[in-house]
């Protein structure tokens, strides 16, 4: 179900692109802004709690890992990941498309490993994947439209989105099978959690572009942080 899940918030995105000719941009900034909030409130509400016991230091050490791991990705991928989508001369480099697959190896990594932690509990699961999944969306939109801006053959598009789409999995997979990385569970759900921070809050400061007040956009955090808070 893991990957199903994983899988299908990729297609979602690659249907609303082939269903909805040219996409506003004030859309996919709603649709960023509800699942930024959305990640922001499931980290505060759900994962903080959930990671943060034993040793506080330790776990806070690989929260900041995670943020500035997010930090060096978005230097490659240009800020994909909070819905920037420019390309400069017309071209997608490869760095980019690997932090991606990096970014999104790391993400499916912690869902993996709750099958061997039995104290995790199943709504730690859910508010994650949930999380992943609802972010993977508004991604998978702006990086179909940066293959369009670069000219990409739709089989090569759909190749590249398909390799995309399996690295989360990949990365569930990975904690699935290889149990060492049980014993490291807090540890890699704590870099992630940091990955989160990153993401979320950037979102949501680019959301009130210039400071200005926006009802739409207040809206959309309100019901991502609800529905945080109700998963």
């Amino acid at each position: 179900m893991t990957y199903l899940v994983l899988i299908a918030s990729v297609v979602i995105g690659v249907i609303l692109v082939q269903l909805v000719n040219n996409l506003k941009a004030s859309a996919i900034k709603l649709l960023l802004a509800f699942s930024g909030a959305y990640l922001f409130a499931i980290s505060v509400f759900h994962l903080l709690p959930e990671v943060y016991t034993g040793d506080g230091k330790r776990i806070g050490l690989y929260l900041l890992i995670g943020f500035i791991l997010q930090i060096v990705l978005e230097f490659f991928s240009k800020g994909i990941e909070h819905g920037h989508g420019h390309l400069h001369n017309k071209t997608v480099p490869i760095s980019m498309l690997v932090s991606l697959a990096i970014h999104a190896y790391l993400e499916g990594m912690p869902l993996g490993g709750l099958e061997h932690n039995g104290h995790i509990h199943s709504s730690f699961e859910g508010s994650l994947l949930t999380g992943i999944a609802l972010h993977k969306i508004p991604v998978t939109i702006v990086l179909m439209s940066l293959f369009t801006q670069a000219g990409f053959s739709k089989i090569k598009s759909f190749i590249l989105i398909g390799i995309f789409a399996l690295m989360a999995p990949l990365g569930t997979l990975s904690g699935n099978l290889v149990q060492e990385l049980s014993y490291y569970h807090r540890e890699i759900m704590a870099i992630v959690v940091g990955i989160f921070l990153h993401i979320s809050t950037t979102i949501l400061f680019e959301s009130s572009e210039a400071h200005k007040f926006n009802f739409q956009k207040l809206i959309a955090i309100a019901l991502g942080s609800v529905l945080a808070w109700l998963v």
